[in-house]
């Protein structure tokens, strides 16, 4: 098994036991883990000390892990989707009902987004499912630019911190709404 393989299993585990991960995404690293549990959307929040007014974003490594998070949508809307898939452009769809009031905030929507970075995409394949990816920061801070400065900004709160390479993009991903297109970020 590759160095990467190895990085990647551990970053899995870490996820799997309900811990905080930070990983390399297409721009910044994000700070992730399963949006399925309370307690890691609660942990995420606080850590960056956002307002769950405004949710989360989910990353995931194939369409089949964003369908059973939005309601079934006009086909054209997810195909403007698939268009920017994979890739570096967030999509917000009504949220299905398995998306957690932590990740939606007070919305009845959810903002996915089907990666292309491959750490990401391997993460999210060897889970079976998407995971939280919000920015490697504190609310209104600079993100970090490397794995010991936010090792430092975070200490032992993240079980695994995956050090490698970003996807070079230089800002974080576009976010549209589905339906309209229109560009919210």
């Amino acid at each position: 098994m590759t160095a990467i393989g190895t990085a990647v299993d551990q970053a899995v585990q870490a996820v799997q036991h309900g811990g905080l991960l930070v990983y390399p995404t297409e721009a910044v690293y994000g700070l992730g883990g399963d949006y399925r549990q309370t307690e890691v959307v609660n942990q995420i929040l606080r850590l960056k000390q956002r307002p769950r007014e405004q949710g989360l974003i989910l990353v995931a490594g194939h369409i089949g892990h964003i369908l059973p998070l939005i309601q079934p949508v006009c086909g054209d809307h997810l195909a403007a989707a698939l268009r920017t898939w994979p890739g570096h452009t967030t999509w917000v769809f009504p949220a299905s009902r398995l998306v957690p009031e932590g990740v939606k905030g007070p919305h009845n929507t959810v903002a996915v987004r089907l990666s292309e970075h491959p750490v990401v995409v391997a993460i999210c394949q060897q889970l079976n499912h998407a995971i939280i990816s919000t920015s490697a920061n504190q609310r209104g801070q600079a993100t970090p630019v490397n794995i010991p400065e936010l090792a430092a900004l975070w200490s032992n709160q993240v079980a695994y911190y995956l050090d490698l390479p970003l996807g070079g993009f230089n800002k974080p991903s576009e976010i549209r709404r589905a339906g309209d297109g229109e560009i919210l970020r």
